[in-house]
């Protein structure tokens, strides 16, 4: 049975993604709407709606996230230049799929992180 995201039905093989990497706990996949040359998202397989709703008992998860992320950014050649990872949260924070994800963004200089911040 399928999640209620569309995340979670990529990670049970119901909606086609281009799935560069997947294991037990976490599925690594191009965005469809890619905001960078590489664009990826990495995502835990069991849902957790946003940042503010993991716990203590999420730590091994969220670590294994950020391994994930930095071996996928090595994978796609982005480790030498270097990548931006974003983690969204609720609306204020740009979140639109309500299961927690990770986007990688790379291939080119990205510039501020928030333009005039800090002007």
């Amino acid at each position: 049975m399928s999640g209620s995201t569309i995340f979670a039905r990529i990670v049970a093989g119901e909606i086609p993604a281009d799935i560069v990497y997947q294991d037990e706990r976490v599925t690594a996949f191009r965005d469809i709407s890619p905001q960078a040359p590489v664009h990826i998202l990495v995502i835990p397989n069991r849902e957790i709606p946003t940042l503010a709703d993991v716990g203590e008992e999420d730590e091994a998860l969220l670590g294994h996230m950020l391994v994930t992320a930095s071996r996928v950014a090595a994978e796609q050649g982005l480790a030498e230049e270097g990548y931006r990872t974003i983690i969204n949260c609720r609306d204020h924070g740009g979140q639109e799929v309500y299961h927690l994800h990770l986007h990688l963004l790379g291939g080119k200089p990205l510039g501020r992180m928030l333009p005039g911040a800090g002007e």
